[in-house]
């Protein structure tokens, strides 16, 4: 038996090739923004994960039924219907910064986003930085 194979993975496709084949141009102008937030919040160049996503920093994950891969510790990706960001920790230990974040919607571990106005992008930066410290303090 082989083990199921994460279908998202970091690949060598162009981080700015992707953002620019972004046709809506407001669209592109808040992706723009998010990964430059997100690269300079993390450090860490933005690379491409599976066709869609950009993302910054890998974690090593194992759950219990040993299943084990790497995946991006923050990312986002443009989607028809929103800008969706993934923070990885979810959202119930930033209750404060998502009671004031303004317009959004969440899953697990996706903050959809219709427009960037929509949100107060301060208490934005502070959710991406812990984030982002939170996933790097308990994967290294």
């Amino acid at each position: 038996m082989t083990k199921a194979q994460n279908k998202t993975t970091e690949t060598n496709a162009s981080v700015s090739d992707f953002l620019n084949s972004i046709a809506e141009e407001k669209k592109k102008n808040d992706c723009v923004l998010i990964k430059n937030l997100m690269e300079e919040i993390t450090g860490e160049a933005p690379k491409m994960w599976g066709p869609s996503i950009v993302g910054f920093g890998t974690y090593h994950y194992k759950y219990d039924s040993g299943r084990e891969g790497d995946f991006l510790k923050i990312g986002f990706s443009p989607r028809v219907q929103n800008l969706t960001l993934y923070i990885m920790p979810g959202f119930e230990k930033y209750e404060d910064y998502m009671a004031r974040l303004g317009k959004y919607k969440t899953g697990k571990s996706c903050l959809y986003i219709k427009k960037i106005e929509d949100v107060d992008i301060e208490i934005l930066k502070l959710l991406i930085t812990d984030s982002y410290e939170y996933m790097t303090n308990k994967y290294g």
